[in-house]
């Protein structure tokens, strides 16, 4: 049970972290993309959406050059935890933070672009600072957008397969996650075990999909 179970935690453990520290800064990034004009903006949008369609290969390569022990990051974080964050739970976290944010940030832009301008300019002319138009004003009004970047960040976190592999590997107990678990399932012939963790991915993920469908229906009607 532990072989089974272990994957499944280690998989939630990570798309929780990394959804969560996605919101934030896909929330805060989105704000700030939504309605400004400035020059280079549209190379920095298409920087920030590019591992959306980068092969996860590429993406894990391109982590290990950054984080590597080679590299000034890489040294950083050795000097000062005395171990290197490639095959750890933590570069599983990096790894989902980099392939679910474009989605995060799509999502929330989307959100902060259809607030009406009117509505915050009002609350600033009433005496409300910017502080308390985002808090009061902008993001109740984006707060489904938010919720349904949230959870399409957290399943594509926790479907991530291949940048993971190659950056976090695929020890189990230690970072081996569901997916990576259902390739060396099928890989040794265990199909029972691999349609269990299948199952088991799919059942979340379309909870959590249908809860973001009610929610958008009841914002509809």
């Amino acid at each position: 049970m532990n072989d089974f179970w272990d994957p499944i935690l280690l998989s939630i453990k990570i798309a929780s972290l990394a959804s969560i520290l996605v919101m934030v800064i896909g929330t805060l990034v989105g704000n700030y993309m939504a309605k400004r004009v400035f020059k280079g903006k549209m190379l920095i949008e298409t920087i920030l959406i590019l591992p959306l369609v980068l092969p996860p290969s590429v993406i894990g390569f391109i982590l290990i050059i950054i984080f590597g022990i080679n590299s000034p990051i890489g040294q950083a974080i050795e000097s000062i935890f005395n171990s290197t964050i490639i095959f750890t739970w933590w570069a599983g976290v990096i790894a989902a933070i980099v392939v679910s944010f474009p989605l995060m940030y799509q999502v929330t832009k989307a959100g902060f672009e259809h607030v009406d301008s009117n509505i915050q300019e009002a609350a600033r002319v009433d005496g409300a600072n910017e502080m308390a138009v985002f808090l009061r004003i902008t993001l109740p009004l984006t707060m489904n957008y938010i919720i349904t970047g949230f959870v399409l960040s957290f399943t594509r976190a926790l479907g991530e397969f291949g940048a993971t592999l190659m950056f976090a590997g695929n020890i189990p107990g230690k970072t081996q996650t569901v997916s990576t678990a259902i390739y060396v399932a099928i890989d040794s012939g265990n199909l029972g075990l691999a349609w269990l963790w299948v199952l088991s991915i799919i059942c979340v993920s379309f909870s959590l999909l249908f809860f973001v469908q009610l929610i958008n229906r009841k914002e509809k009607y």
